[in-house]
């Protein structure tokens, strides 16, 4: 992808990148002080906590990642995309860069890894940020995403008809979004080539024991509530992936986290909710 597809108003960050197994991963670096660590879902990228990240850098460090296949980060064919691999890949990350305590924001299946990472290496967890994600076995699932799912013609609706990445721009969020952020989230998957991640994502949801998934995500489930720290849940009522089943799960997971439910918000509550969640966010990280 060339950064010039991207608005450099909308994206104005330089570009770090971590090489592991021969392969780039894209990362943002910005401000300077505590540290929130920042993972994104599918079919996202660290566009998506853009504006979190202008606004928390002023007083924070703020590393957000691009999963290998996702965003700038290389886009290989025969990548392991599976969610051990990807929690490897951002422990690899923050390992690097010799972080000892952070916050972490996560979102969409950016939850199952993030929370992956998080529950194994729990003194170097300071606060966690949820939005409208998962970190545990649900058999939840749209009937929108079990087409993407089907193993037997999901990849190519996917790859080659973009029924996953072009229908979330507008399945995503109950307000419109310009027409600049649109191509911005889509501009990483222009080509049925770019978006094999974006498929393994979707067959990588772990619907019952068979599938290679579901042991270790059930193990993070079991050790969610090691995490001591604080948590701030953020969540849009209207979402049609992460409906209120997930919401009520968490604050059972989580019955002493913050939280605020947005009745009129869906799925990319970044989006529809800019700037309460900015202020909520902010507020939490400093308290």
């Amino acid at each position: 992808m060339e950064l010039m597809d991207v608005s450099k108003v909308e994206y104005p960050f330089g570009h770090n990148f971590y090489e592991l197994n021969n392969t780039k991963m894209h990362y943002v670096d910005e401000g300077q002080g505590d540290v929130v660590v920042m993972v994104h879902g599918n079919p996202t990228w660290s566009f998506y906590y853009r504006n979190l990240i202008k606004h928390l850098s002023k007083s924070f460090r703020v590393i957000a990642i691009d999963h290998i296949g996702c965003g700038l980060s290389d886009k290989p064919i025969d990548y392991n995309y599976t969610l051990e691999q990807r929690i490897n890949d951002l422990t690899g990350l923050l390992f690097s860069l010799k972080l000892s305590k952070y916050s972490m924001v996560v979102h969409d299946w950016g939850g199952a890894i993030g929370f992956g990472h998080a529950v194994e290496h729990t003194q170097n967890i300071d606060k966690m940020i949820i939005l409208n994600t998962a970190a545990f076995l649900s058999q939840e699932i749209p009937f929108s995403i079990s087409l993407c799912k089907n193993k037997f013609f999901g990849p190519f609706i996917v790859k080659y008809l973009n029924a996953f990445c072009y229908p979330a721009t507008f399945l995503s969020t109950e307000k419109k979004l310009s027409k600049v952020v649109k191509k911005a989230y889509l501009a990483p998957y222009s080509k049925p080539k770019l978006r094999q991640a974006i498929s393994e994502f979707v067959q990588d949801i772990p619907l019952d024991k068979n599938h290679g998934s579901y042991d270790l995500l059930k193990q993070i489930e079991s050790k969610l509530t090691d995490l001591s720290g604080k948590k701030l849940i953020l969540w849009g009522g209207k979402d049609f992936c992460f409906n209120d089943h997930f919401f009520k799960k968490w604050q059972e997971i989580y019955p002493e986290a913050q939280y605020k439910y947005y009745e009129g918000a869906g799925h990319y509550i970044l989006e529809d909710e800019k700037e309460d969640t900015l202020f909520l966010i902010e507020k939490f990280l400093k308290d």
